[in-house]
């Protein structure tokens, strides 16, 4: 996601936009090295709902940024839904059955995540809770892993972020029962809405945006707010994500303001409640 819309960024800054992946500790290695960098407007983080609201409760006082302090919003730039998928062999064919079987075997069904305390594995927590059912959480060390485990028939369930499940559910390997979003994605457009499918308001989504480091000056953030919305508003990067199972989503930073401060509470709620731990 990073490498597309910074392709089309570039293009309305007239310079390049080179991707600095740092892994480690959940992007909060990523995240340290541009909070700390200089306010000049050369170093952008590339923010994602977990890094940005989910980390500060699973963290705590390991964290060495504080999100909501240490950077200043530009705008989202995608938006991904998670994808609810089952094993192929699961005698359920939407989330009505899924949620019915479930209460008939307490504690049988399990769902795998990419790990503990992320996104996707938040998502099947609130599942849990707004379904009121009781299905084991399997955490894994990144989600291709559990996807394996998923088609063998190990685990039953997943809640994963849309783009890399559309193959194996276009092959059949897996069933896709509902998307998370609001409203239906172009990718799965025969998919449901879990709110549609029997949860009502059920939402959970993965964002991708822009922040930059306190500091920088609003001659810097307004310019870059300015080319972010027209690298967005370009058809064909439209399209582009549509393809990834992913939709284009600008707000403005006041708009992202609200929305980090709102997931924040959202998500550190879920971390408390589920007991998520990064050990």
């Amino acid at each position: 996601m990073a490498r597309l819309v910074g392709q089309y960024l570039g293009q309305q800054l007239g310079q390049s936009v080179i991707i600095d992946n740092r892994g480690g500790a959940g992007g909060n290695i990523a995240m340290h090295a541009a909070a700390t960098s200089s306010p000049d407007g050369y170093t952008l983080f590339f923010a994602t709902t977990g890094t940005m609201t989910v980390n500060p409760a699973l963290y705590k006082d390991k964290m060495q940024v504080k999100p909501l302090v240490d950077f200043e919003p530009i705008g989202t730039a995608v938006l991904s839904s998670h994808v609810v998928i089952v094993n192929k062999d699961l005698p359920v064919a939407n989330i009505t059955d899924l949620i019915a079987l479930a209460k008939q075997r307490p504690g049988a069904l399990t769902f795998g995540s990419s790990g503990n305390g992320g996104v996707v594995h938040l998502t099947g927590e609130l599942f849990k809770r707004t379904s009121q059912i009781d299905i084991l959480h399997v955490p894994y060390r990144g989600s291709a892993p559990a996807l394996t485990d998923l088609m063998g028939g190990r685990i039953s369930m997943m809640f994963d972020i849309t783009p890399g499940d559309l193959p194996y559910i276009t092959s059949g390997d897996v069933k896709a029962l509902a998307v998370t979003t609001a409203n239906r994605i172009p990718a799965l457009p025969d998919v449901p809405t879990v709110s549609e499918a029997g949860l009502p308001g059920f939402v959970s989504t993965s964002w991708f945006g822009i922040v930059v480091p306190k500091g920088t000056s609003p001659e810097i953030k307004n310019r870059l707010a300015s080319a972010l919305a027209a690298a967005l508003s370009s058809d064909d990067l439209k399209k582009r994500l549509v393809s990834l199972g992913a939709e284009a989503f600008h707000t403005t930073p006041d708009e992202f303001n609200k929305l980090l401060q709102a997931d924040t509470a959202k998500w550190s709620t879920l971390v408390e409640s589920s007991g998520a731990t990064i050990e």
